[in-house]
């Protein structure tokens, strides 16, 4: 039996070790990165931190092995992040010098750490709020995405909010799939040196 409920402060270090055994479109990221908590810091994390209220949790009998993390203002949330996250990683994230087409996975990781990627004006002034939803092998295939995107729905709607996107690495087929399945559609694509870009998709909230 799967649970769905609100994330807890005790859910974090499996935010982290589900970011990184997902991180590879989709796939284990382990082999990639020396640091194993640095997707985490980036595309997990902080929510738990900055906005618990937008944050889900997927548990089986083995514990925790899906989030759906997000914020209702994408902007404002930049804003935080700013303020009261990037700090601390920068100090301890020296960034990294040299030829980018020479750094490894940390590095392009550090780099985004000291230059975080915004989403695009467009994409924001249209759909708001965004999230990143990412589930281990053992709980793909079987509906519980679904349920726990419909259970973040649900709540950023109540919450007042309008409009959803999410940005999707190009060569996730996947992934692509799964969004357009649900009601996503593409807004634009943005080049990416470190992969084949992004894909950002968006969906409207519905009565």
């Amino acid at each position: 039996m799967t649970e769905l409920r609100p994330i807890t402060s005790s859910d974090v270090e499996q935010l982290y070790a589900i970011s990184l055994a997902t991180g590879d479109r989709g796939e284990d990221a382990s082999h990639l990165y020396h640091d194993w908590r640095m997707l985490g810091h980036i595309y997990s994390a902080p929510y738990a931190d900055l906005c618990p209220q937008d944050c889900f949790v997927a548990e089986d009998e083995d514990g925790v092995a899906g989030f759906a993390v997000g914020t209702l203002d994408t902007r404002e949330f930049e804003d935080r992040l700013v303020k009261d996250w990037w700090p601390n990683l920068r100090r301890r994230y020296l960034e990294p010098t040299g030829d980018p087409s020479g750094w490894n996975a940390d590095q392009y990781r550090c780099f985004m750490i000291h230059h975080p990627r915004t989403a695009p004006d467009h994409v924001v002034e249209s759909h708001p709020a965004h999230l990143h939803m990412n589930l281990l092998p053992r709980m793909q295939g079987r509906g519980i995405g679904t349920r726990l995107l419909n259970l973040w729905m649900s709540n950023a709607y109540r919450r007042g909010a309008q409009a959803v996107h999410i940005g999707v690495n190009a060569s996730n087929e996947r992934a692509m799939r799964f969004w357009e399945a649900r009601g996503f559609s593409v807004l634009s694509q943005t080049s990416d040196a470190e992969s084949s870009g992004t894909v950002w998709c968006g969906r409207d909230f519905v009565d």
